[in-house]
């Protein structure tokens, strides 16, 4: 697979806390999806998670070469865990145009976080190219 783009995004956690403390469910609903808040919420260091995946929605971006343009929101962007643990990226709506349109086929992402920080790195992926058929044998 060829590699079409990278991003990495680092924010300070209680900074995220400030904002849900603020704002709360106005702000949980904005940036994360239903799905993304019961996940978080259910984890014992709360805030790392939800700044963990605000840090992964923005290296997304900057790994689809787009940045919050094109009208993207917040939620087009989902980053579920698999059965190993193991983040994955969904992208639904805008972003979901954006990246085919940029022959985006995968995103990976990695995230980590302590008390103080989360940092993420994405890579965009896209599609296999098909397999190359050998030139006709030449007669003769």
């Amino acid at each position: 697979m060829e590699i079409l783009g990278i991003g990495t995004d680092i924010v300070e956690c209680p900074r995220i806390g400030k904002m849900i403390e603020q704002h709360g469910e106005l702000f949980l609903r904005r940036v994360y999806t239903a799905r993304e808040v019961r996940y978080c919420q259910s984890r014992k260091h709360a805030i790392e998670h939800f700044a963990g995946r605000w840090a992964a929605k923005e290296a997304i971006l900057k790994a689809m070469g787009t940045g919050w343009s094109r009208g993207i929101s917040w939620t087009d962007i989902e980053v579920r865990t698999g059965e190993s643990g193991q983040p994955q990226v969904m992208v639904g709506g805008i972003a979901k145009e954006v990246a085919r349109e940029r022959g985006i086929a995968d995103i990976l992402i990695s995230i980590s976080h302590c008390r103080t920080y989360a940092t993420a790195y994405a890579i965009a992926l896209a599609q296999k190219a098909p397999p190359a058929t050998p030139p006709p044998a030449e007669q003769g």
